[in-house]
């Protein structure tokens, strides 16, 4: 039996992934948690074969949660389930220790055979993201300058690269509008960009609003 915590702050889509797993013999859904501190806690407390965790949730980014985890449960498989489609997410996951990397549009196909995988030990990741990890290991071109920044800066990097105001990614990633200034401010000089227009450009040349 592969014991699972889902790790994802909307009721909704808990629910909907408790749906998607009822009635498979060999998968039980034992734990669920709201956001990072309670991730954390429950993980703790009792004993899982599969964190499916969420990217995306209140307070710390969902790397930062990653690495914590993984310091402290290094053999618990965790695998991803994301609204992020962009291959950079999936790449920063993976190398924080995750095991697997899903969007949530995939879930309902895919989601019972990529935690049948993780739990047995392997990876599950798309073509795409494997690409991306193995470009990633390649010496740098000296233009990808979006590699420079943290996981949250990269985080709101995409977000102002889709058109989302800072106040909108505020309330997105549960930061204050000061917080997310703070990270635009940092994006723009490690970039060497002078304008959110640059910034879309850049996004658009490298790839990165799939």
């Amino acid at each position: 039996m592969i014991r699972i915590l889902i790790a994802d702050d909307h009721t909704i889509m808990r629910e909907g992934l408790k749906r998607i797993l009822d009635g498979i013999e060999d998968i039980q859904v034992i734990g669920e948690a709201i956001d990072g501190h309670d991730t954390i806690t429950k993980v703790r407390s009792e004993s899982f074969d599969v964190l499916l965790l969420d990217l995306s949730m209140p307070g710390r980014s969902g790397v930062d949660l990653i690495h914590q985890i993984k310091d402290e449960f290094p053999k618990l498989p965790i695998l991803i389930l994301t609204m992020h489609e962009e291959e950079q997410y999936a790449v920063r996951a993976i190398r924080a220790g995750a095991n697997g990397y899903l969007t949530k549009e995939s879930a309902g196909t895919q989601l019972v055979t990529a935690l049948r995988k993780v739990a047995s030990g392997r990876p599950y990741i798309s073509m795409e993201v494997a690409e991306q990890l193995a470009m990633s290991a390649m010496p740098a071109s000296g233009d990808a300058s979006h590699t420079s920044l943290s996981d949250r800066e990269f985080e709101v990097f995409c977000h102002l690269a889709k058109g989302k105001s800072i106040t909108e990614i505020g309330d997105m990633l549960h930061l204050s509008v000061k917080t997310v200034s703070t990270h635009k401010t940092r994006i723009m000089q490690k970039m060497g960009l002078n304008s959110i227009s640059d910034l879309v450009q850049y996004a658009i040349a490298h790839h990165l609003l799939n």
